[in-house]
């Protein structure tokens, strides 16, 4: 059983213990046996799921209640509670968070109702469409053209790697309408799936499958009404989305991490070299000792984000960053220790460590590759810095 002391720790209160016992009962019963072979109907079978259980209604502010607010520390002990059981759940979960933050956060009333409503219960599934081939990490220089026509806007350009790509009911869009240059000149729009002029493209097949496309729009046709917020606000928008849900990444790589190390006590407790098991050998002791620490640094730096924007904080961005740098980072450690503790079955393809091997390394590229992190860190500390 995972470690389950960190929620003794001042950054959580009663109701995200009882939220955690929930979730992880839950979650190893309807979890056990998730079926991979179709991502994208599994997919759809555990939104529908997770939003029967309520799960969902985490994600997203409530439409009904004008105070309500997504907690951070919800999302990440649910993100990490998933991952730890299956991937692919956990990925469910996040894009139906990710695809709707901006209206979330943003959105008119009306827009939050239409929206909120459905992807909250489960009943709609949404998408973050962000990323271009050209400019990926570099969303200032983002080519995509949003143009005002009249009462509408029309949108031109592609858009890739975008998680639910093809089975996403609803895609929230970030386009130049040229207000300004650069990062000042971008929107956001709401852009539902049966919009005439929006294509797939092309399916994307990665080593953990998931749901990923390339979508095209030619001359896709959207009212003013769906914009999100004010023209030429899609870039505030856009990092203000991610800095709620970036931690809730290095949440999933804490929950990969946890079941790695997991899955490796049991192993050396059980599994015997030279007579005698495999957990009285130093070496291993030493890797056992780095997975727990790695794991344990971890969870400070999620849960500290978490809380701090939890607490009220208008920008989590330099802590958010040093969350999901290391969680990721060092999970991939974690899971390539578990790997080796394996042996050949660390990478007999079915098995939970080779599974788990193949569905961290894209963490450490998107909602911000490893390597972007660390400008956002510099910059941060840089700028906090009063020099010499």
């Amino acid at each position: 059983m995972a470690d389950r002391s960190f929620l003794d720790w001042p950054f959580f209160d009663d109701a995200h213990r009882a939220l955690a016992d929930r979730a992880d009962r839950w979650a190893a019963t309807e979890l056990a046996d998730v079926d991979h072979s179709n991502v994208d109907e599994t997919c759809k079978a555990l939104v529908a799921a997770l939003g029967e259980a309520g799960w969902l209604r985490l994600t997203a502010v409530d439409p009904a209640d004008p105070q309500s607010r997504i907690d951070v520390r919800s999302l990440c002990i649910l993100r990490e509670t998933l991952a730890r059981h299956d991937g692919l759940a956990d990925f469910a979960f996040a894009m139906q968070g990710l695809g709707t933050g901006a209206i979330s956060l943003f959105g008119t009333q009306e827009q939050k109702t239409r929206w909120l409503t459905l992807t909250r219960a489960g009943k709609a599934l949404s998408a973050f469409a962000l990323s271009e081939p050209a400019s990926g990490s570099d969303v200032a220089n983002m080519a995509m053209t949003a143009t005002r026509d009249g009462q509408a806007y029309v949108l031109d350009g592609e858009k890739t790697w975008i998680s639910n790509g093809g089975i996403a009911d609803v895609y929230t869009v970030f386009a130049r309408t040229g207000e300004a240059p650069g990062a000042k000149g971008l929107s956001a729009f709401i852009v539902p799936a049966d919009t005439p002029g929006l294509e797939i493209a092309e399916r994307l097949e990665v080593v953990a499958p998931h749901p990923l496309a390339r979508l095209k729009f030619s001359g896709c046709r959207v009212p003013a009404s769906a914009m999100i917020g004010k023209p030429g606000e899609g870039f505030r928008i856009a990092m203000s989305v991610l800095d709620v849900f970036r931690s809730t990444v290095a949440a999933a790589a804490l929950g990969f991490a946890r079941r790695a190390l997991d899955e490796s006590l049991s192993r050396v407790r059980e599994r015997e070299l030279f007579g005698a098991p495999m957990s009285e050998l130093q070496m291993v002791q030493g890797h056992i000792a780095d997975m727990a620490l790695d794991v344990d640094a971890s969870a400070l730096l999620v849960y500290r984000a978490a809380w701090l924007k939890d607490q009220g904080a208008p920008r989590v961005s330099r802590e958010a960053a040093m969350a999901k740098l290391y969680a990721t980072d060092h999970a991939q450690d974690v899971i390539d220790k578990a790997v080796q503790l394996h042996g050949g079955d660390g990478v007999r393809k079915g098995h939970i460590v080779e599974s788990l091997y193949r569905e961290i390394r894209a963490l450490r590229i998107y909602e911000g590759a490893s390597d972007v992190q660390k400008v956002v860190i510099a910059r941060q500390t840089l700028a906090n810095s009063t020099g010499g």
